[in-house]
C-alpha cells in the first residue's frame, strides 16, 4: 500500500509553489493502492485553514477528505500504534506526530509513505520506504 503525507495533500490545493502543486496533483491522481492515514486527514484538514486566503475553505477540505476516502482505503491507528510510535521517539528521535504517522504505516501494512519531512534512516528501521516527491 502507498500513502502520502499532509504536506503533499496540501501542496495539491496551495497554488504558491506551482512545481510542487503539479507534482502532488500527479502524484495524488496517480496513486494506486491507495492508503489515507486517519492522522494525514486530521492534519490536512486543520492545515488547510492556511489556504483560506488562496480561497480554499474547510468545507472544500472536508470534501475532499471523503473524496479521498472513496479512492484510498482508510486507515485508523491501532493500539499497536502507540507502543511501536513510543519505540520510535525513543530510538530514533522523531517527533511524537511522525513516530505516530510511521508507525501507522508500518502497522497497517503502507510499503511506501510520499513525505518531504523523512530521511532514509526511517526506512531501514521500519521497512517502510520513504520517498520524497518534490
Amino acid at each position: 500500500m502507498n500513502a502520502v503525507d499532509t504536506n503533499v495533500l496540501i501542496y495539491v490545493r496551495d497554488p504558491r509553489d506551482s512545481a510542487k502543486q503539479q507534482k502532488a496533483v500527479r502524484l495524488t491522481t496517480g496513486l494506486s493502492d491507495g492508503a489515507l492515514l486517519w492522522q494525514v486527514a486530521c492534519e490536512f484538514v486543520a492545515a488547510s485553514r492556511r489556504l483560506a486566503p488562496f480561497g480554499f475553505t474547510q468545507p472544500q477540505a472536508w470534501l475532499e477528505v471523503e473524496r479521498l476516502r472513496e479512492l484510498w482505503k482508510l486507515v485508523l491507528p491501532s493500539e499497536n500504534v502507540l507502543l511501536r510510535a513510543e519505540r520510535l521517539t525513543s530510538e530514533h528521535h522523531l517527533s511524537f506526530w511522525d513516530a505516530m504517522i510511521v508507525a501507522a504505516c508500518v502497522e497497517s501494512g503502507v510499503t511506501r509513505f510520499y513525505t518531504e519531512d523523512f530521511d532514509d534512516s526511517i526506512s531501514q528501521a521500519t521497512g517502510v520506504e520513504i520517498v520524497n516527491p518534490f
